[in-house]
């Protein structure tokens, strides 16, 4: 019996690394955010004054996530085109055997 495997296609490369990064940026952002509030709210607690949550945001959040969706689209595009080349490599070993 023989199997029907497709070629790699290019341009499924650069959609893959782009829905990782969006993925893996919302999910560190969320959890960085968390961490964050909650390290706002121990922080005010033991200062016996009111939480800014926006420090959180400013301050902790979105720079980390920026560093985060850098970190993982470097990560994301180094995996992606390794997947693509081996594919590549193993799609024509089969054409020729």
């Amino acid at each position: 019996m023989r199997s029907f495997s497709h070629s790699p296609r290019w341009y499924g490369v650069p959609v893959r690394i782009l829905l990782l990064t969006f993925v893996g940026t919302l999910l560190g952002f969320s959890v960085t955010l968390l961490l964050s509030l909650i390290g706002t709210v121990v922080v005010a607690a033991i200062r016996g004054v009111h939480p800014d949550m926006r420090i959180a945001y400013r301050h902790f959040a979105v720079p980390l996530a920026v560093v985060e969706a850098a970190i993982i689209f470097i990560c994301a595009s180094v995996t992606e085109i390794r997947h693509y080349h081996r594919a590549r490599a193993l799609s024509a070993i089969e054409r020729a055997g």
